[in-house]
């Protein structure tokens, strides 16, 4: 992925990593710290916040929006198909949950929780790898707030 040129220098950007699932969850944390870092965004300590789950993400996300002290939150997890539908309200939930969240508040949410159906699906996405779905979100997070920032400059 290419260095963003962002209108503002220092983004504040949030994650929101789902503790469930951790092994996987932590790799896609990992990537999207790696991303942001690259892009010259860092990101302290206490702006990283545990959910419980993925469907816990999208209320603290929105909370996190709505506290106007950071530009972008980026929300880490994974669903792993089992034997019920649980994974299918899971993910939608977390889903609807997130684009909501996204859309009142008016600050890029971004979503980076895997739904696979299996581990190895889920460890390969959470790799130290471009194709890390936490780099992903993150980078999906930047151009957000490059083209917000570009649509303010139009319309002003």
């Amino acid at each position: 992925m290419p260095k963003l040129n962002l209108k503002s220098s220092k983004p504040r950007i949030a994650l929101v990593v789902s503790r469930f699932n951790e092994d996987v969850t932590y790799g896609l944390r990992d990537g999207a710290l790696a991303y942001l870092a690259e892009q010259g965004v860092e990101v302290q300590p206490e702006h990283i916040f545990p959910a419980p789950g993925a469907f816990e993400t999208p209320l603290l996300a929105k909370k996190l929006a709505q506290t106007g002290k950071f530009d972008g939150v980026v929300c880490l997890g994974c669903v792993i198909k089992g034997d019920t539908a649980h994974f299918e309200y899971i993910s939608l939930g977390a889903t609807i949950g997130l684009m909501s969240a996204t859309l009142e508040t008016g600050i890029p949410i971004t979503f980076g929780i895997l739904t696979t159906y299996n581990d190895d699906q889920a460890t390969v996405r959470s790799r130290k790898d471009s194709h890390n779905k936490g780099r992903e979100a993150a980078a999906a997070c930047l151009e957000s707030l490059t083209t917000i920032a570009s649509i303010m400059a139009v319309s002003a």
